[in-house]
């Protein structure tokens, strides 16, 4: 089972798994394996019929639980160990499906957010299953995280997406803006539900959350259309990761005084998904 990939492609994910215990840091991979594996089929420079039959036939080998394909079987043992509901896996599919086509353009918050949901907010619930986390709203919490992180992604790559006829916001710095304010919404509903992640591994999703959000606020700090597509893929440099992993420990002791039964109740309603049901 390969855990280089995580090093290789999700680089803010990568220094936040210092923080995991081997165990769950193992499990974490095969998860991200699996989604790394939808990803490259989706964007891979191919024609588009080959993708559409190449990922018909990992979905196959999926559902038919394929047990020579490596990345399929660990996924299988994943999702029966840590018991995910498999209509969470389908959502997975079925959001990384909306980019199989010619082209890709959301026009309301609600596509968007559902969208974020099904290729974000799933692997959210998933790891918070991985983290044996049990709470209904600690879990609506995961899933606002993931939502929170995707609309970053989409606001950091919307000239990379545009150049492949995927338009899931405007292009205009105003929507860039925007999106990161939704972004924040659900940033702030995902904090209160750290409390309920296992003391070992809650550390590392602080610095995960952090290190997110921090691409948000560089992205604004370019203040225009021109300076955002001048500054290439935005990053957290390595000093930046360091100060923001220094400001968890703040994050970290300040949730171990929330009182979890304050919290009010998250709702979230993604159309034509039973939420209730996922978790």
């Amino acid at each position: 089972m390969k855990t280089d990939l995580l090093k290789r492609h999700a680089k803010s994910f990568y220094w936040a798994s210092y923080f995991l215990d081997t165990k769950v840091y193992t499990k974490c991979c095969v998860l991200y394996n699996f989604c790394r594996s939808l990803d490259d089929i989706a964007d891979k420079k191919s024609e588009l019929e080959k993708k559409k039959t190449d990922f018909k036939n990992f979905k196959n080998k999926f559902f038919e639980r394929d047990a020579d394909n490596e990345t399929i079987k660990d996924m299988w043992t994943l999702i029966l160990s840590e018991k995910i509901s498999l209509n969470v896996v389908k959502d997975l599919f079925d959001g990384v499906e909306t980019d199989l086509s010619e082209r890709v353009m959301f026009n309301s918050k609600s596509e968007l957010i559902t969208y974020s949901y099904r290729v974000a907010g799933t692997v959210g619930l998933m790891m918070a299953k991985i983290f044996k986390i049990k709470s209904k709203k600690a879990l609506l919490g995961a899933i606002n995280l993931g939502i929170a992180m995707q609309l970053t992604n989409i606001a950091r790559d919307v000239v990379e997406d545009e150049s492949i006829n995927r338009k899931y916001i405007n292009g205009d710095f105003s929507s860039i803006t925007e999106t990161l304010s939704n972004a924040d919404d659900f940033y702030r509903k995902s904090y209160f539900s750290i409390k309920e992640i296992p003391i070992r591994s809650r550390f590392s999703i602080i610095v995960a959350r952090r290190l997110y959000q921090k691409i948000g606020n560089y992205i604004l700090k370019k203040k225009n259309k021109e300076n955002y597509i001048k500054a290439g893929k935005i990053y957290v440099p390595l000093y930046r990761k360091i100060l923001e992993t220094l400001f968890s420990l703040f994050d970290f002791i300040h949730i171990l005084f929330i009182n979890k039964n304050n919290q009010s109740d998250q709702l979230l309603t993604i159309e034509n998904i039973d939420i209730d049901e996922r978790i």
